[in-house]
């Protein structure tokens, strides 16, 4: 049996400009969300002075894409973290515990050079298996 892919948005969490991205895509019981930064909805704005404030933002964002998709957070079992400056991770983790209990996302945490803007000191992505958490 095929499974359609079907296009997610949420209305707290800008969507992209036409044709070049999804910000979340559902395939049968699992949502795809793509990389979440803490930029405002002018694009521009980035909401948070250092990693905590903007992980908080992120996943946030994470969470109303998953809700949309119908699932809850704790149905995110896979993250990837995008950090310019690994020596603040524990400020993430900080702010990961905020939003989740239980089992936590398997997670993969990398250091990279920059982001899209000199201001973004991190960036995450999320896969969820809709309905497999009991909250």
């Amino acid at each position: 049996m095929t499974q359609l892919k079907q296009r997610i948005i949420s209305p707290a969490v800008n969507e992209p400009p036409a044709d070049l991205w999804s910000n979340c895509l559902r395939v049968g019981d699992l949502a795809y969300v793509s990389g979440m930064t803490s930029r405002g909805a002018d694009r521009e704005t980035v909401l948070g002075a250092d990693e905590y404030e903007q992980a908080k933002v992120v996943f946030q964002k994470i969470k109303d894409m998953v809700e949309a998709a119908g699932g809850v957070m704790n149905d995110v079992v896979k993250m990837t973290i995008f950090v310019t400056r690994i020596e603040h991770n524990t400020e993430v983790w900080r702010a990961r515990k905020e939003f989740f209990s239980g089992h936590f996302p398997a997670c993969t945490l990398v250091q990279v050079a920059s982001l899209a803007k000199p201001e973004i000191l991190l960036e995450i992505e999320a896969i969820a298996h809709i309905g497999c958490s009991a909250a």
